[in-house]
């Protein structure tokens, strides 16, 4: 009897410590997680040319005359709009395509080398872009670099003691190279700096007026700041 009592009472005690195993939940913490930057965005920019180089090559028929072959500098402010979509991989690669155009007080202006009473002026009234894009992802940070097509819109006239000589105007169409930094500050809204260099390949225009011929190059530096939404 004494046996089945200690019996009974050792069962009792597993039983217990059995329910009492059970009644304990494992709760594991989350792993945290990175921000992803795949998604669609749209954004607004703002810019500056710092540094750029626009020349004129007045073509004669019989080659081009250095006296009147105008070279300049061009800078100024511009701004725009800007959407794309990333997609980012495991690992952190991201890859995406964005498009932009922009608009400003761009251009330069100079006087014929070989008569000062000849003034050419340059103006870019817009110039966009549609570009592939190739980062990594270190949580809300992502360093790129991004290239593809570039266009723009060229305005000339020219002056001739002042008084309006002749002008003409030409598309242009080049390739653009970049590299830059974006910034999630939140889940939403991402903040980013940007470098670009366009090289705008060379585009024979028509001046009206007195038909003078030019074989145009443009090259541009600038330094943009935007911030965008993220969908």
């Amino acid at each position: 009897m004494k046996r089945m009592i200690l019996g009974t009472a050792f069962l009792l005690s597993l039983a217990g410590a059995a329910a009492a195993a059970d009644a304990v939940v494992y709760n594991p913490v989350p792993e945290a997680s990175g921000y992803n930057w795949s998604g669609a965005y749209v954004g607004a920019e703002v810019g500056y040319v710092v540094g750029g180089n626009a020349d004129y090559l007045w073509e004669t028929g019989v080659g081009t005359d250095a006296d009147y072959n105008f070279t300049h500098g061009v800078d100024g402010i511009f701004g725009g709009i800007y959407a794309g979509h990333n997609y980012q991989f495991d690992g952190g690669l991201v890859v995406g395509a964005e498009a932009d155009i922009v608009w400003g007080d761009v251009g330069g202006s100079s006087l014929a080398p070989g008569d000062a009473s000849y003034l050419a002026d340059t103006a870019i009234d817009w110039s966009g872009a549609a570009r592939a894009r190739l980062g990594y992802a270190m949580d809300r940070f992502l360093p790129y670099v991004a290239g593809g097509i570039a266009f723009a819109y060229l305005d000339y006239t020219e002056y001739e003691d002042g008084d309006f000589y002749s002008a003409g105007d030409a598309n242009l169409v080049g390739w653009t190279l970049g590299i830059g930094a974006e910034y999630a500050i939140t889940d939403d809204w991402l903040l980013r700096g940007e470098y670009r260099y366009t090289d705008y390949n060379d585009k024979d225009f028509l001046s009206v007026d007195h038909d003078e011929e030019f074989n145009f190059e443009l090259d541009t530096h600038d330094v943009r700041l935007g911030a965008a939404y993220k969908f």
